[in-house]
């Protein structure tokens, strides 16, 4: 390897549902072809989802970049031509035909660990509670807080609508 050569990240686009392989095969590559020096790591950028779905919380990985791989390389002709005849890989991301590296701030927020969370009640939604003051009431959705994780539901009680700000997990949806 050249003295003066920097390993820098970069971003490959794969065919997307094959972002695995690609990384198993140019992984193989490398180590068949001794090429160790020249690319060092293959990622895939994945974050947890908490999916609420009937009452059910499940933590899911997913794919932050469907369809894209990082690869941590120097970029010389024989790296570049392994990585772009690796099966499943369609280029790189530049301009032109000259892949950028991606700075290591975007990489490290691209690898960052976040949890983001889905649920499967929208605004307008019948919902029963679950727990609390309220529970067994039942009301409609009117506000949804993905960020803080918080669903406001606006339930009937004497004769006049009360707004309940509730987490995800107290409140069922009642089907149609």
């Amino acid at each position: 390897m050249a003295e003066n050569a920097e390993m820098n990240w970069y971003v490959v686009h794969t065919y997307s549902g094959y972002e695995n392989k690609v990384k198993a095969n140019l992984e193989k590559s490398v180590e068949n072809n001794g090429m160790q020096d020249l690319i060092s790591e293959v990622q895939i950028p994945i974050e947890e989802v908490v999916e609420i779905k009937n009452n059910k919380r499940r933590v899911v990985p997913r794919k932050r970049m469907p369809g894209y791989v990082l690869v941590r390389m120097v970029m010389t002709n024989e790296s570049w031509y392994l990585v772009r005849n690796t099966r499943g890989v369609t280029g790189f991301v530049g301009t032109g035909s000259k892949p950028t590296p991606l700075p290591d701030s975007d990489f490290a927020s691209l690898m960052e660990s976040a949890t983001t969370t889905h649920v499967d009640i929208t605004v307008g939604d019948e919902v029963r509670i679950l727990s609390g003051l309220f529970e067994n009431f039942t009301g409609r959705v009117t506000e949804i807080d993905k960020e803080n994780m918080k669903i406001r539901v606006m339930v009937p009680m004497l004769k006049r609508e009360t707004p309940v700000d509730l987490e995800f997990d107290e409140v069922l949806r009642l089907e149609s």
